[in-house]
This record gives structure tokens, C-alpha cells and sequence, in this order.
């Protein structure tokens, strides 16, 4: 899962990106609206979590122009303001879910589990390819029935590929759906999650292989349709 989170307090940012990061959801953090719009024209995310007064206006505005604008982007709004007014206000302005602050992480989690569920951009369901399946709700990984461990990383830049059977998946995309913008990345840190990645598949008798396609990115295809090409 990836969010962007619009949230303009110090202490809450810091506590939420640490919480998130430690359950394993992607994180990119802005402070305004403006960067936030920005964002989102050019990302693609699971939620965009949101308070209600930031620096530069009130976030259910944003929320309005965003769905005036017929993006489909789910939104949680995650506020103080919680009287059932605002929390009205909220829904019918187009935010999916609303949070009032103080709240419980887990709870939070959930919710965003949920508004992935409903969400246009990803399904939970299984994804399955030749003697290969990931379980995005458990985050395994099996192959020929079998569990394999991958580290986090590994596990997104395979999810990524799957999404995209016998398809190109750029390096932009691929370091996109791998980490978040205040990550630090090495100049070889993609080739080498692929590198180790090629090794588990082939040790677990994988029936895909991951093809590297120069100056573009990776696919991921059947070892059968190797042959027969070959």
C-alpha cells in the first residue's frame, strides 16, 4: 500500500510516518495543499490522507476540486474537528472516510484496508502467474505451493511486475512502487532487488523469469514462452 499524507504538524507527521513505516505502507509526505495537487497528478496512490486546516486552505476543499475533477483517489480525512457536523461535512463533500484525532493506529490501518478494498487502483485478490502467487492480503509469496520468504522490497518490486504479466514495467515505476520520497535509494539498489529476486525464483523452481529490457525497466514472463521463442 501506498498513501500520500497531507499533514502540516510536525510531532503528528513524524509518529505517523514511523507508525506506517513500521507496518510496511509506503509513505510520501507533503505539507500543503498545493504540493499535494501537485502529487497527485503525478502519482499514483492507494489513499490520500488528509487534515483539514493546512497552511495554504481547509483540506475539504481540496477534497471538492479533486472530485470536481473526477479523480478517484480514495481520501480519509484524519482531523480533530470530529463533531458529527464536520464528519457530515466531510462525506458530502467526497472524502471516503473520516478519522477524528485522537485515534488508534490500528484502526487507521484498517481503514485504509478498506479504502484500498473499494479503491479503482488495486484489488486484493490473488495474483497468479504460471506456478506463482501473491496473496496481497497476507503479503505471501508462493511458488508451486510452496511459501518463500522475500524481504519487503523484493516482495513490491514483484507485486509490481505481477500487476503487469508479459508487460514492461518502467525503472520510474518500478522505484515508485518500491519506496517513498524521503527514502534514500542507491544508483544500483533496484538491480540489486532484482538480482536476488532471479536467485529465490529459480531455487524455488519458479515456472517465470524476470527480463531486463535496456533503457526501459523489467518484465515478468513464462519460462514456457522462453523456450518455445527460443
Amino acid at each position: 500500500m501506498k498513501i500520500l499524507l497531507l499533514e502540516d504538524e510536525p510531532k503528528m507527521t513524524r509518529a505517523l510516518l514511523d507508525a506506517l513505516r513500521r507496518r510496511d505502507v509506503l509513505a510520501d509526505h507533503v505539507r500543503t495543499i498545493a504540493d499535494a495537487d501537485a502529487m497527485i497528478c503525478t502519482g499514483t496512490y492507494d489513499a490520500l490522507v488528509l487534515d483539514r486546516r493546512l497552511p495554504d486552505g481547509e483540506g475539504l476543499d481540496f477534497v471538492a476540486a479533486l472530485r470536481q475533477r473526477r479523480h478517484p483517489v480514495p481520501i480519509l480525512i484524519l482531523t480533530a474537528l470530529g463533531s458529527v457536523d464536520h464528519r457530515v461535512d466531510g462525506l458530502d463533500c467526497g472524502a471516503d472516510d473520516y478519522l477524528a484525532k485522537p485515534f488508534a493506529l490500528e484502526e487507521l490501518l484498517a481503514r485504509l484496508r478498506a479504502l484500498r478494498r473499494r479503491g479503482p487502483l488495486v484489488s486484493d485478490r490473488n495474483l497468479d502467474f504460471g506456478n506463482l502467487t501473491i496473496d496481497p492480503r497476507s503479503n505471501e509469496i508462493c511458488i508451486a505451493g510452496s511459501v518463500i520468504e522475500f524481504s519487503r522490497r523484493e516482495y513490491l518490486v514483484l507485486e509490481a511486475l505481477l500487476r503487469r504479466p508479459n508487460r514492461i514495467v518502467t525503472r520510474p515505476n518500478l522505484i515508485d512502487a518500491v519506496y517513498a520520497l524521503e527514502d534514500e535509494i542507491e544508483s544500483n539498489a533496484l538491480d540489486a532487488h532484482i538480482s536476488r529476486i532471479r536467485k529465490k525464483l529459480v531455487l524455488a523452481g519458479a515456472a517465470v523469469e524476470i527480463r531486463a529490457v535496456r533503457n526501459l525497466g523489467y518484465l515478468i514472463r513464462s519460462r514456457v514462452q522462453t523456450a518455445i521463442a527460443s
